[in-house]
């Protein structure tokens, strides 16, 4: 009887250990393919041509007096920098997030096109704890009067 409650004993701790070492992997051995980062301008400018066509995440900050709102279009266009380098001019489409404005940090998922700017297909900022990017339907006439005024318009 000892004999049998010692191998039932042995194979929950391989089972353990088997259920233990598979979490393990997939927690911390494959994580690299799984975290998502974003690249600033001066790492997207030093992949050189192998950066174009490519789906990624830009993340910088929105160069102060780069900011080309046009309301009726809703096309973006500024340009995102980091503390140090060249910056990267981006369009967009679509109504930018509420608080978007000059200095503002802010992560963008598109493509770096072969004419040298960052096609975004997504924008997003912080401000404070919240995250917010426009409402279907909302109009960006009376939600962007500040950015409209920090354009110039």
């Amino acid at each position: 009887m000892s004999s049998m409650s010692g191998r039932r004993r042995s194979a929950l701790v391989v089972g353990v250990a088997v259920v233990v070492g598979a979490f393990g992997f997939l927690l911390y051995g494959n994580i690299d393919s799984n975290v998502v980062f974003f690249l600033t301008p001066q790492e997207l400018l030093a992949r050189g041509p192998a950066a174009y066509d490519v789906p990624v995440r830009l993340g910088g900050l929105v160069q102060p007096g780069s900011v080309k709102w046009d309301p009726a279009s809703l096309e973006l266009r500024f340009a995102v920098m980091d503390t140090t380098g060249p910056a990267v001019a981006v369009q967009s489409s679509g109504a930018p997030p509420q608080m978007f404005r000059d200095g503002m940090g802010v992560v963008l998922e598109g493509r770096y096109r072969r004419d040298g700017v960052f096609q975004a297909t997504e924008l997003m900022v912080k401000h404070s704890n919240e995250y917010r990017k426009p409402e279907h339907g909302e109009r960006p006439q009376e939600m962007y009067r500040s950015l409209m005024k920090g354009a110039g318009t």
